[in-house]
């Protein structure tokens, strides 16, 4: 299906979708917490690999218990594959690598640049999500917020090699182009879309880690190791794109992907909750410029006094 023929919500969100964006954004922020513990022991690719092969055979295991049918995703096989690589193969490879050299929090500085990422593919490629004014706002307080919450975590990991923070930025890329083709496969259940995704990884995964590690090594983790990386796996993959695709359905791709700036917030609060971490006033700042980002993009409030003002 292309894309001139679809309709894609882009005005402001529902509440059923920011409760989406924001549970997605809070499972997408342990993430990085599972990665980092993964990666002290797992070669980047095993890692890619088992993520993506044990949450494709959950969902497989859900299809046969709730439905709808696997063969739905049959007539788009190719579709699937482009968007493994994007969404995928991609992104997950490169911030694994990354993250064997950056911390999570300036790596999460760099993930929240895809929405910018989004609006510049999305307003060359589609013909309904264009660059608005609130839109390029929105970001650029989003952005700026997600760099004010890591504080000096930010700057002191601006030394060091520059290849990991791009290959945090190649994976915010490939994320802006795997929103393209999602909206392609809207019609898609999103448990069969998050599924095929997911299978198609699995097959691309297989040969690539061999060949990359020769096949040593791969079930040598510890304990606490392969419990990061069930929890990768199950949590924030295999339940995650459930939400994620059933987000771009409903409220769009440029929407769909201001959960990037969710996801420090977040690792900030669970690092509160479980590791004892606490909040400092500055982070307080940051969660308040993304807040804002997040309505300023959203529109809502803009044209409720927009229309105050009319009626007065």
């Amino acid at each position: 299906m292309s894309t001139t023929t679809q309709t894609v919500q882009t005005g402001p969100m529902s509440l059923k979708d920011w409760g989406q964006l924001l549970l997605l954004g809070a499972i997408w922020g342990g993430s990085f917490f599972f990665a980092r513990i993964a990666v002290a022991e797992m070669h980047p690719l095993v890692l890619v690999l088992f993520r993506v092969a044990i949450a494709a055979a959950a969902l497989h295991i859900y299809l046969l218990i709730r439905g709808p049918s696997f063969k739905l995703a049959l007539p788009h096989i190719g579709l699937f594959f482009l968007l493994a690589l994007t969404n995928n193969v991609i992104p997950f490879s490169l911030i694994f690598a990354g993250q064997t050299e950056l911390g999570a929090g300036i790596a999460s500085v760099l993930n929240a640049t895809t929405p910018f990422w989004t609006l510049i593919v999305a307003n060359a490629m589609t013909a309904d999500e264009k660059l608005s004014w609130n839109k390029l706002a929105g970001i650029g307080l989003g952005i700026a917020g997600t760099a004010v919450m890591v504080g000096p975590g930010a700057f002191a990991g601006l030394g060091g090699p520059v290849w990991p923070k791009f290959a945090l930025i190649g994976a915010s890329l490939s994320y802006a182009f795997a929103l393209m083709v999602a909206r392609k496969l809207k019609g898609v259940p999103p448990p069969v879309l998050a599924t095929g995704q997911l299978t198609a990884s699995t097959i691309i995964m297989i040969p690539v880690t061999l060949l990359a590690t020769g096949g040593t090594g791969l079930f040598s983790a510890s304990i606490p190791v392969w419990a990061a990386v069930f929890g990768l796996a199950l949590l924030s993959t295999a339940f995650a794109y459930i939400l994620y695709f059933n987000l771009v359905a409903s409220a769009g791709a440029t929407n769909a992907s201001l959960v990037t700036l969710i996801v420090p917030v977040s690792a900030i609060l669970l690092g509160i909750a479980f590791l004892g971490e606490h909040i400092e006033t500055f982070e307080l700042f940051g969660m308040l410029l993304i807040g804002l980002g997040l309505v300023t993009i959203d529109g809502r409030l803009f044209v409720r006094r927009r229309e105050t003002v009319f009626k007065s």
